[in-house]
């Protein structure tokens, strides 16, 4: 399930890049750059599809088909978020109530999720297989950088737990413990 959900928000995050992408993005390449001064690869993901102007204004009119409807479902998902919040922050909470809230939230998340989807399926039809292809190369670059992202500040916070054991400076701002810890006294954590 897990897996499918990171397929599922990897197409939402490429097709948010052509959907959302300001209109003047998709039209502002027409004309081609010598080499020397084009962008390096992954700096714009819609100019590396090279999309057609017929291409551009495709998906321009799935962005305006769209847009009523998500900014209506954007809606719904902060009232159900808010009347969420409501209901835990009662002084004494209604079991019965947060359920329903939470029942209310997924079904408000689902039909975001669901018109992100859509909007995908409708711009890939306007895709050619090789901007298809280019557009899965982007996306699992993206993935691998964010994973490789990830193992860095895993590692980060990893060797900061180990300096700040031995009481040595963070990397963030070189600064070293205010009272640095003797004869192996346990750092106590508070609430």
């Amino acid at each position: 399930m897990n897996m499918i959900r990171r397929a599922i928000l990897s197409l939402v995050a490429a097709a948010s890049v052509l959907v959302a992408a300001p209109s003047y993005s998709l039209g502002a390449y027409q004309h081609e750059e010598p080499d020397s001064q084009q962008r390096p690869p992954g700096d714009d993901p819609v100019r590396e599809l090279n999309l057609s102007p017929e291409q551009r204004e495709q998906v321009r009119a799935i962005r305006e088909q769209l847009q009523a409807e998500r900014a209506a479902i954007n809606q719904r998902l902060r009232e159900t978020n808010r009347a969420l919040e409501e209901a835990l922050d009662a002084d004494s909470p209604d079991e019965s109530l947060v359920e329903q809230r939470l029942r209310d939230v997924a079904v408000a998340q689902g039909a975001a999720m669901r018109m992100r989807v859509l909007s995908e399926v409708r711009i890939r039809r306007v895709l050619t297989p090789e901007q298809l292809n280019t557009l899965r190369t982007l996306r699992q670059n993206a993935r691998s950088l964010k994973r490789e992202r990830q193992r860095d500040n895993m590692e980060m916070r990893r060797q900061e737990r180990v300096d700040r054991q031995r009481g040595q400076p963070n990397r963030r701002n070189g600064l070293g413990p205010l009272f640095p810890r003797r004869g192996g006294q346990q750092e106590r954590i508070r609430p």
